[in-house]
């Protein structure tokens, strides 16, 4: 389900010099991408339906979803979301994780990193811990080596493996899918992990191409941020309740929100 690393899919090229619109998906492709869910189990579960029902009321095409990262931590259910993903049946259709920087920060606590751990409670990893049981008032009076132990006991064997499996990017056609965006001027297939999970201003501000659309979340915006160089679709799910995504098919762009 997962796929790693920088990989073109269904053919295409990526877009060049042009105004919005010109990237563009491979014919028979269609593809939906979506923001940061934050353990909002509840607006995951409401925004894949109405993919669903977007996508059987579309002419057929070979459907890919792809969820760009952050499905953890802030919101109150970020195991829940985790066994939805792992268990729901995607009716034949292709599935890309994109690991975000608070799943990095998650796999970094499991691999025992303490310094990681105490930044990981203060960015939403409390609200992560106690969904899988981790009880709030150890979080809130142990230290961190004992707050791990509890909480690395509790991660199922399937999670890991599934966070573990989480890619860096993926592209599709004239798109470039990430988590938070790219160094500009660096070519895509040799950016840095770091800069794609957790870069922000210096990709925000960046006004010129980038070879390729970039769809991104991360970065909170009131609307989605449509613009010639980058598609941002973080619209703050876990303080908002707005969970978006974009849906791409040949130059056509369109958006699904909660």
């Amino acid at each position: 389900m997962a796929i790693s690393g920088w990989k073109r899919l269904f053919g295409g090229s990526p877009a060049g010099e042009g105004a919005r619109g010109d990237a563009s998906v491979p014919a028979g492709k269609r593809v939906y991408a979506i923001g940061d869910v934050h353990g909002r189990l509840d607006l995951l579960t409401e925004l894949l339906d109405a993919i669903d029902r977007d996508d059987a009321g579309r002419d057929a095409a070979e459907t890919m979803i792809v969820l760009l990262g952050d499905l953890v931590d802030r919101g109150p259910h970020s195991k829940q979301v985790i066994d939805h993903l792992i268990e729901r049946d995607w009716r034949g259709r292709e599935v890309a994780m994109i690991k975000g920087n608070h799943e990095e920060v998650f796999l970094l606590t499991l691999a025992g990193d303490l310094e990681a751990t105490r930044f990981w409670l203060r960015i939403g990893g409390r609200e992560t811990m106690m969904s899988y049981g981790t009880p709030a008032e150890l979080i809130d009076s142990a230290g961190p080596l004992d707050i791990a132990e509890d909480f690395m006991a509790r991660v199922p064997r399937e999670h890991v493996a599934f966070l573990q499996s989480m890619g860096d990017s993926l592209g599709v056609g004239g798109y470039c899918f990430v988590h938070a965006g790219i160094k500009p001027g660096v070519p895509i297939e040799r950016q840095k992990p770091a800069d794609l999970r957790w870069i922000r201003d210096r990709f925000l501000d960046y006004e010129g191409s980038h070879g390729a659309t970039i769809v991104h979340g991360h970065s909170i915006a009131t609307d989605v941020e449509n613009l010639h160089n980058r598609i941002g679709i973080d619209t703050g799910a876990y303080q908002t309740g707005k969970l978006t995504a974009v849906g791409l098919e040949g130059d056509r762009r369109w958006f699904l929100a909660t």
